[in-house]
């Protein structure tokens, strides 16, 4: 089926294809005002939430929003999620399956070229690609791009060929790590700043900053409005919060939920919202004991009150969860699937399960993991409690809490952005040996029926496929996954964006930078 020129895919054909993006039209709360057009000039400042001392260029180890934002504002990508929530072309401006959705064919835009001046051809598009592939990579993007078999250029044409038909191939090419960069004799240099993107490094400072100005020969004529871009690691809430109120940065991600309410009021203060697929997890490693028995796991799924988190850590700010990430906005959800509720008695009857009378764990978070992770384990300690659940909460340092706790420590918070098709989801963070699999589940039956979904057509069946395993993952994987949280941001009044922006990822689709501009 060919896309809609120029590359645009529909809600028809993204139907057909088995997938669609999370987008929402919004506006800051309160406002009714008329947009205005944009304009160029000024210097962003954004505060983000994450980033670490260990933070680098290159794209295999890109794992939290400050590194993920700071990638789109200096490369570009095939793909990418319109404000819509549709497919959107990039660097390939159309893409079409060629005969069946085992091939795909990408046209790559003409004339874009590299901040040092290199051309795009289609060779880097594949040496970039391929950089995940590799037999010792480990790129998150790895499992999503091992199902090629080749791929091959016909003049400024792409040519991939995949070992089975996967419908939802074009979003694959969304993953953030799957940037394009200048490659000599087949091969890229990861540790260069060297992008085609809407901004050009300056200074990178792990952790704490990076700088950019505006590429002058972006090939996005209507994007990069801003003279330069200031990015600013403040992992702390009330220093984030407050470099927003004083008006040291212009744009905050996750402002804390439990002062939204002052900070409506306060002058020249904006608030945004936006429902996608991003949810709150406590993983725990599966390989070890106590966690390695399933029983216990349910046990600990049953004895967290998640309507409570909902009210008291997002503020009404999103909606409960069921122990598996497929949200509102995947097309697939398993709507029906049986809600679990606190229910102590419950709890109690899986640990008897397990042959335990009580049991006592311990529960790692940090405000990086997500904002109110601290707050929501105490939570979740006080209900447990009450089944025989001993839940000791320790708090992380926020610092290097990704490298030294994330899939390091058996029970820990972790937050999940989600992601727009269900197999992309699933072969992230679900999958067998997956380099994101931060419970270390491995289920045969999961494992069999995401490879059988990803290449079956018909829909009916795929739904099928697609419900047993949210139903196989809520009750035997190792994620208890409470809650789906809204994406929420503050910015100063002289921000102005697009109607509509992307709700796939915090700050518009990790592309604010890019799309925004000043009143």
């Amino acid at each position: 089926m060919p896309t809609k020129a120029p590359g645009q895919i529909t809600r028809r054909a993204a139907l057909a294809f088995g997938a669609i993006g999370a987008g929402i039209l919004l506006a800051p709360l309160g406002s009714t005002k008329a947009r205005a057009e944009p304009k160029r000039g000024g210097t962003l400042r954004v505060a983000m939430a994450h980033g670490s001392t260990t933070d680098s260029y290159d794209p295999a180890t890109w794992d939290q929003a400050f590194s993920q934002t700071f990638a789109t504002a200096r490369h570009g990508y095939l793909t990418e999620i319109a404000g819509d929530g549709s497919l959107a072309p990039s660097i390939a401006e159309s893409w079409q399956p060629a005969p069946n959705a085992a091939t795909w064919r990408f046209k790559i835009q003409s004339g874009i070229t590299f901040h040092s001046g290199k051309t795009l051809t289609v060779d880097d598009v594949i040496a970039s690609i391929d950089y995940h592939r590799g037999a010792d990579s480990k790129s998150p993007a790895k499992p999503i791009v091992e199902g090629i078999t080749s791929m091959a250029a016909e003049g400024n044409t792409l040519v991939i060929t995949l070992k089975a038909e996967n419908a939802d191939f074009p979003f694959v090419l969304l993953d953030d790590h799957l940037c394009i960069l200048p490659s000599a004799a087949g091969k890229i240099d990861p540790t260069s700043a060297d992008g085609c993107g809407p901004y050009v490094v300056q200074s990178f400072e792990p952790g704490v900053s990076a700088k950019m100005t505006r590429n002058p020969n972006y090939w996005k004529s209507d994007r990069a409005h801003f003279d330069a871009v200031e990015m600013l690691s403040i992992p702390d809430n009330t220093a984030r919060q407050n470099a927003l109120l004083t008006g040291e940065v212009d744009v905050i991600d996750q402002p804390p939920l439990n002062t939204i309410e002052m900070m409506k009021r306060a002058p020249g203060i904006k608030i945004l919202t936006a429902s996608g697929p991003q949810h709150y997890s406590f993983a725990m490693d599966t390989r070890a004991a106590p966690f390695s028995d399933n029983n216990v796991r349910l046990a600990l799924k049953w004895a967290i009150d998640r309507q409570e988190l909902v009210d008291k850590i997002l503020y009404g700010y999103g909606e409960i969860g069921n122990d598996q990430p497929i949200g509102r906005s995947n097309r697939y959800l398993a709507a029906d699937l049986p809600q679990k509720a606190y229910d102590a008695d419950k709890a109690k009857f899986y640990l008897k399960k397990a042959g335990l009378n009580d049991l006592k764990v311990q529960l790692s978070t940090s405000d990086a993991g997500f904002a109110g992770a601290v707050d929501a384990g105490v939570l979740y300690s006080e209900k447990a409690a009450a089944a025989g659940i001993n839940i000791e909460v320790v708090r992380e340092p926020n610092d290097g809490y990704w490298e030294q706790v994330w899939m390091k420590k058996p029970f820990c918070a972790v937050y999940w952005g989600g992601r727009p098709t269900e197999d992309w989801m699933f072969s992230t963070a679900y999958a067998a040996g997956a380099p994101w699999n931060d419970t270390f589940w491995n289920n045969d039956r999961f494992n069999k029926l995401l490879l059988a979904a990803r290449s079956e057509l018909d829909d009916a069946k795929r739904r099928g496929m697609y419900h047993e395993m949210q139903a196989i993952v809520a009750d035997d994987g190792g994620a208890v996954v409470p809650m789906f949280a809204s994406y929420v941001m503050a910015t100063s009044d002289r921000i102005a964006h697009p109607d509509a922006i992307s709700a796939n990822k915090p700050l518009d689709g990790f592309r604010a930078l890019e799309r925004w501009w000043f009143v």
